[in-house]
Order: C-alpha cells, then sequence, then structure tokens
C-alpha cells in the first residue's frame, strides 16, 4: 500500500519564511564581533578622543571606566560589559562611532607621512652639505654653526656606532621649523577667511 506521506516534506514552506528574515546565527556572531572590536578600539585610544566621540553617555562611561581597570580579570570582565553596551546601539550610532574612528586613522597617516618627510630631510642633512645651505636659505634664523657642529656630530655617532644624541637632536629642530611653517600657513588661511567675509558683507 503506497505511503501517503511519501513525497511530502510534512509542513508548509510559508512557515519558515518568516525565520529567513532574520539574520543568520552567523550574521549575529559577525555583528556582535565587529561591534566588540569597535568597542576594544576606543578603550584602547586616549581618553581625551574617547570623551569627544559621539555616543550616548553609558556607553562612554563603560570604555572609560575600562580604561581604569588594570587588573586583567576585572578588565576582561568590564571588557564583555563594554561589548554589551555596544550591541545597545543603532546602525547611525555605530556608523557615526566608525566614521571618527576613520578619521583618527588618517589622522595618525598624515602624521606619520610627516615623520618620514622629517627623516629624510635629516638623512640629507647627514648627507649633502648642500642641503644644509637650502635649509638656512629657507629659515635664515637658524644657528647655522650649532647646525654644523650637530651634524658632524651625527655624522660621528653613526660611523662609530654611539648613542644617536645629535642625530635625534637634528630631528627635533625639523620638526620646530615644520611647525612653525605650518601655523603660518594656518595663520595665513585665516587671514584670507577673513578677508572673504570681510568682501562679502560689502
Amino acid at each position: 500500500m503506497p505511503n501517503p506521506n511519501r513525497g511530502s516534506c510534512g509542513y508548509q514552506s510559508n512557515e519558515f519564511e518568516e525565520e529567513y528574515d532574520r539574520p543568520s546565527k552567523s550574521e549575529l556572531k559577525r555583528q556582535m564581533t565587529a561591534l566588540q572590536k569597535l568597542g576594544q578600539e576606543l578603550v584602547d585610544a586616549p581618553r581625551d578622543r574617547v570623551k569627544r566621540v559621539p555616543m550616548p553617555e553609558d556607553v562612554r562611561d563603560a570604555i572609560l571606566e575600562c580604561q581604569t581597570i588594570t587588573n586583567h580579570e576585572g578588565r576582561r570582565r568590564q571588557m564583555q560589559f563594554v561589548g554589551k553596551k555596544m550591541r545597545t546601539l543603532d546602525e547611525a550610532e555605530v556608523a557615526l562611532i566608525q566614521k571618527t574612528i576613520d578619521s583618527w586613522k588618517g589622522a595618525s597617516k598624515a602624521e606619520t607621512a610627516a615623520m618620514h618627510s622629517l627623516e629624510r630631510k635629516r638623512e640629507k642633512l647627514l648627507a649633502n652639505d648642500t642641503a644644509l645651505t637650502e635649509l638656512m636659505a629657507e629659515n635664515p634664523e637658524l644657528d647655522v654653526q650649532h647646525l654644523r657642529t650637530l651634524i658632524r656630530n651625527a655624522r660621528k655617532e653613526q660611523a662609530e656606532n654611539k648613542p644617536p644624541k645629535a642625530y635625534r637632536e637634528i630631528f627635533q629642530i625639523l620638526k620646530e621649523i615644520q611647525a612653525k611653517h605650518n601655523a603660518a600657513n594656518a595663520t595665513e588661511v585665516s587671514d584670507e577667511d577673513n578677508n572673504d567675509d570681510d568682501d562679502s558683507d560689502d
């Protein structure tokens, strides 16, 4: 006698349609991991930066609290709590936090690029005497005698494998010059903006 149930799966297909609308377990796990990672990045960030991130106060408090805990187990528990708090955020809040962290990374890249540029300038000073002439032409206020002594000492440090005292001091001088130029450029831009405002008032 034929089995009346053969060929039938025993349920209507629309019974599970609602379930498919929900995120899968693996998708939920990915979302939780991403939020935990975002929370970890905030915990690892400087406190003054975290305080400026747009987020609910209770989430920020949990992150700042975690930063103060030095005990390994206590910090691990607080980190779990941070993850729990992160999961209370809606998509817009998460996107805003992510955008802020991305902007930090952009700033860090710019800082790294500026540092590499200064390092290249220092190497030029050590490798070629004309580099000092060019630097003095751009920055006549510098003490050329002091710089010559530092360059000579830095070359000696490298040749004799000594601690890089003069080598580091050259970098600091170049850094100060760059900072002055940046400040001067910022002032010029600000003056131009003010002039534009004055023109628009006419």
